[in-house]
């Protein structure tokens, strides 16, 4: 349960402090690539990954989830600065945060997927696949448990 301070804001992996209703309605209504998530799918998904939830005078103001197993690969997904909060490099710090968590230490892959972001990740290193024709996907609509 690490916290990190930074300026003015916190960044913890303490799962017991994130407001899960305040990540659902971000994720649901507000992101690009989660609208319509259900509240059971993203209850599920926090307790099955690394979190991280960035905090202002404790109250949050962003997330970011990493799925791995700590050894061969690292996920990013699902991060997020509140609008309003913008512009203050926060995502930065936030990056800054999950890329020096000693927990991710091992792995050498990582990857994330990104509409509008490309230049904060090639900040940390990103860059597009050199080899995109080796990757395949599997999409599937959201099952009918995703309340």
């Amino acid at each position: 349960m690490a916290d990190q301070f930074q300026n003015e804001i916190q960044i913890s992996t303490d799962k017991n402090k994130l407001d899960v209703d305040f990540i659902h309605q971000y994720l649901s209504n507000k992101s690009y690539w989660a609208k319509g998530r259900g509240k059971n799918i993203v209850i599920k998904s926090i307790e099955n990954s690394l979190c991280f939830g960035v905090y202002s005078t404790k109250k949050q103001i962003g997330f970011a989830r990493v799925v791995t197993d700590y050894a061969v690969f690292v996920w990013i997904m699902d991060v997020f600065i509140i609008d309003e909060c913008k512009g203050n490099g926060y995502g930065k710090k936030l990056m800054n945060a999950i890329m020096s968590n000693k927990q991710l230490k091992i792995p050498q892959r990582w990857g994330l997927a990104t509409k509008d972001a490309h230049g904060l990740y090639e900040k940390f290193g990103f860059e597009l696949l050199k080899n995109p024709q080796y990757m395949m996907e599997l999409t599937r609509e959201e099952n009918a448990d995703n309340g």
